[in-house]
């Protein structure tokens, strides 16, 4: 146990999760807090963005499960930053396993509008066969190899039953609708193909109620900016009197008790074995590893005039030559924008404002951070006008989110990816060295989205990490 009662704390990251560590931390009067962050700005992985007079999210946007018991819903409420109706009783009070109830509007590549009463059975059993997925609890002498795996494999069964009467092109057209679907959840899980999920792992993930809403400091001195860390030298291989030294690239050395890492998986994905002295413990290493991380981007679109209805908040996009229920494409080069099968209606914030937020995950959007502007609008465009029918349709601006090869997050947020369990999140979120050892504990803590067991992916989950690991130095001391 530390005889030190103020003792030195470091927070790699300011992203929510390092944000809300630091402020409770403070707040119980440790006075020794500082957090380093990388880049020029707080956080993280949550980022605004101007398009024209629009304001944009073009990170995390969304409040999931807006109810008493989601932390980022009560502080967003005790600030005043949130709309009416997302303060409704009866809103908070709503089950909806993070889908909203969406007006959709749907059209056809063959450039046709889709009735919403005509996809309904799609809809259907897109969803109830997503709901049994998330109650699958046992992993042990099961036939499906993945979540993709099921979810095929159940919609080709179930479709032939369900739409017998129909005719030919029709249970076409429904499977294509729910191939639609299934890429679109894809960007839920920022997978590049449900293929990649754990089906027992999928279980792992819990939703609070209420119908998810979007958002229309801490001390300035404790946050160093412009200041990335090169490595942590834990357990004294420095030789100094602090257990804990954080090295940062501009030379500076930093003395700490603990130090707590908020960095993105992705990150740690690609840079744990430089950024920790000694190495991470064998077992840590494999749940990074194991663990998935991936790519989901928006691309938003501002047009002149909306080509979709007033009520509208989503639109999907059915691709009719798809012969058989998938989530990815042939050639990732020449057919990515095929990926991008859903927008999102972007309420307007300014007057004359039409914008959409166009959805994509996977390899495909990796494909497209890698194309210059022009070519995603040229692409977007040819997108809109063969779905509608309407040659003249023309994209004022785009802006496109860039997470995979933004050199601080290599992704956006992770997922159960094939082999995940339950052991790799509690090993993730595991405080070096183990509680075996005779060293001073609490050397080096994790947070962040990655390391919740449940919530992990979502904001939320990562200011419950933050907490969590303050409150862990608190009760230490």
């Amino acid at each position: 146990m530390s005889t030190s009662e103020d003792p030195e704390i470091v927070i790699i990251g300011c992203g929510v999760s390092g944000i809300a560590a630091a402020h409770r931390l403070v707040e119980a009067g440790y006075r020794h807090v500082r957090i380093l962050e990388a880049t020029g700005r707080s956080g993280g992985r949550i980022k605004t963005a101007a398009l024209g007079n629009t304001i944009t999210e073009i990170g995390a946007a969304y409040i999931h499960g807006p109810s008493e018991k989601n932390p980022l819903f009560c502080l967003a409420r005790d600030y005043g930053l949130l709309p009416p109706e997302a303060l409704n009783p009866e809103n908070q009070a709503v089950d909806v396993d993070e889908d909203p109830p969406l007006v959709p509007n749907w059209f056809s590549s063959s450039g046709q509008r889709l009735s919403a009463e005509s996809m309904e059975p799609a809809e259907e059993l897109f969803r109830e066969i997503l709901d049994n997925a998330s109650k699958f609890q046992n992993p042990q002498n099961t036939s499906w190899k993945s979540l993709g795996h099921f979810m095929r494999t159940k919609a080709q069964d179930q479709a032939a039953g369900r739409w017998k009467d129909e005719d030919e092109t029709t249970r076409q057209l429904l499977l294509s609708a729910f191939s639609t679907m299934l890429k679109f959840e894809c960007c839920g899980s920022a997978t590049h193909s449900m293929d990649d999920i754990d089906l027992a792992g999928f279980s792992m993930f819990e939703s609070l109620r209420g119908v998810d809403c979007t958002l229309p400091r801490t001390p300035s001195d404790l946050v160093t900016y412009n200041c990335p860390v090169r490595c942590v030298h834990w357990s004294n291989t420095e030789g100094g009197l602090s257990p804990v030294t954080v090295e940062c690239e501009n030379g500076e050395r930093i003395a700490a008790d603990h130090v707590i890492v908020t960095v993105p998986l992705g990150y740690l994905k690609k840079h744990h074995s430089t950024l920790f002295h000694p190495p991470l413990p064998a077992h840590k290493l494999k749940s990074i590893k194991t663990l998935g991380f991936g790519t989901c981007d928006k691309i938003f679109v501002e047009f002149e005039s909306p080509w979709w209805d007033a009520d509208c908040d989503i639109i999907y996009l059915v691709w009719e030559d798809e012969a058989t229920v998938s989530d990815q494409v042939s050639d990732v080069s020449k057919s990515w924008i095929r990926k991008l099968v859903t927008f999102t209606v972007h309420k307007p914030s300014e007057k004359g404002s039409h914008v959409l937020c166009g959805w994509i995950c996977g390899h495909e959007a990796e494909y497209m951070e890698t194309l210059p502007e022009e070519k995603v609008r040229e692409s977007i465009t040819k997108l809109v006008r063969t779905f509608t029918g309407n040659g003249t349709i023309t994209p004022k601006r785009i802006l496109c989110s860039r997470w995979f090869t933004d050199p601080w997050t290599y992704g956006s947020y992770c997922h159960p990816a094939i082999g995940c369990t339950a052991e790799d999140l509690k090993n993730m979120m595991e405080p070096l060295p183990s509680q075996e050892t005779l060293s001073q504990p609490l050397q080096v803590l994790f947070a962040g989205e990655a390391t919740h067991p449940y919530f992990y992916s979502t904001v939320h989950g990562a200011i419950l990490t933050g907490w969590r690991e303050a409150d862990r130095l608190i009760s230490h001391y």
